[in-house]
């Protein structure tokens, strides 16, 4: 008998087609979904469309929720005004995915949040983002993505709280990561804590507290797999806490 893979969904962005440039598709990175196929899940891609009508189906139906990278989370989410150093905004995403991800916690299912998932992860618990790391931290470290850069290069060290479940699951409290975003989480969301952070600072991965599984990290660990092992572990208790 075969058994039965756990069923991930992983949140879509809009994209346009190279070669019906006029025709808005849905996308999803495929290291997003290699990752998880390596570990024995099944990937499904959820549009950033989907509103509340289809939440409670997806809830339903998936075994984990998997939010991906992309574009900046709408200012006006937190509670702020859009400055000059914003970059693009996708309304309705920002909607489809903030509802979702309310109506899955109350699910008690795991949720792993990736870059702007893990952003959305914040917001969508009340709380706020630096609209630019730069402009707010000058002393900072240049987290932004570089074209010219693969994105597993390992960039900066985020150092890990012992005792986090993070810690626990990548087994040590010091990793070199890779990184590519302009934002950061500010002020937390309820319910959250801090389990790592970069040497300058800057937040680099959050935890629900009292919750089977939700951990947030800013860096790109479905890119680093290409090239370190180190966040397998990530990925396989994330897939195996869903089958469980």
């Amino acid at each position: 008998m075969t058994l039965r893979r756990p069923l991930i969904g992983i949140t879509g962005r809009k994209d346009t087609s190279a070669r019906l440039l006029h025709s808005v598709m849905v996308a999803v990175g495929e290291t997003y979904t290699r990752a998880i196929q390596h570990v024995g899940g099944t990937p499904v891609v959820i549009p950033p469309t989907v509103m509340d009508a289809d939440w409670d189906v997806l809830v339903a139906h998936l075994d984990g929720l998997l939010l991906s990278g992309g574009g900046d989370v709408d200012p006006v989410l937190y509670g702020e005004q859009s400055e000059p150093w914003m970059g693009q905004v996708d309304a309705e995403r920002d909607l489809s995915e903030l509802g979702l991800v309310r109506r899955w916690l109350a699910s008690g299912r795991p949720l792993l949040a990736i870059c702007r998932g893990h952003q959305v992860l914040n917001v969508a618990l009340g709380g706020t983002l630096y609209q630019d790391i730069a402009a707010y931290l000058p002393n900072a470290l240049d987290h932004s993505y570089a074209p010219a850069r693969p994105m597993e290069t390992l960039v900066h060290r985020a150092d890990l709280v012992a005792g986090s479940r993070l810690a626990t699951v990548l087994g040590g409290t010091t990793f070199e990561v890779n990184s590519a975003h302009h934002q950061a989480v500010k002020a937390l969301g309820d319910g959250l804590v801090v389990v790592a952070t970069a040497e300058d600072g800057v937040i680099e991965a959050i935890e629900l507290q009292d919750y089977p599984f939700c951990i947030g990290v800013q860096w790109h660990p479905e890119a680093m797999v290409k090239a370190v092992e180190t966040m397998w572990p990530l990925f396989e208790a994330f897939v195996n806490t869903a089958g469980g």
